[in-house]
């Protein structure tokens, strides 16, 4: 994962443990002292959100420990490999997009990061500026051309 998607997962993490996990407690605490636990629906809300939080938790620690972080300004070249900014143009309507190559974690194709084993990416893999890229959609196939690739 790039430095920065780490960096994302970090501040989530964090935002977890000292904002949403002491809110839910004293959301737990609140909902107790309406009584009768076993008809408290406040009550029942509140532990099934704190088994989320905890699962968030747990899942984010196991994925920043695992990480292996990437500084993508250290990379350069023509060839297209992880850390890459490429911007794409559709052969058919000339649209171009560009996206960055991220792992899995940190993929989110709304802000341009594509995950380096999506279909795309994996196509996409040791091309340069000029190829053309032909990928198989779930809408049909598609053929891309790369128009430029830039790190950092």
């Amino acid at each position: 994962m790039t430095k920065e998607g780490y960096a994302r997962l970090e501040a989530k993490l964090k935002t977890l443990k000292s904002v949403e996990r002491p809110a839910i407690i004293r959301a737990i605490a609140e909902a107790r002292e309406h009584g009768d636990l076993s008809e408290n629906a406040e009550y029942h809300a509140a532990r099934e959100r704190q088994s989320l939080i905890e699962g968030q938790i747990a899942d984010l620690e196991d994925k920043l420990a695992r990480a292996d972080t990437i500084d993508v300004s250290l990379l350069s070249g023509g060839a297209i490999k992880f850390g890459a900014k490429v911007t794409l143009a559709d052969e058919d309507t000339d649209e171009e997009n560009t996206y960055q190559l991220v792992g899995q974690e940190e993929a989110d194709i709304d802000r341009g990061l594509l995950a380096i084993t999506s279909p795309l990416a994996r196509a996409l893999i040791g091309k340069q500026k000029g190829d053309s890229v032909e990928v198989v959609t779930p809408k049909g196939s598609k053929v891309y051309e790369v128009v430029k690739v830039k790190f950092g």
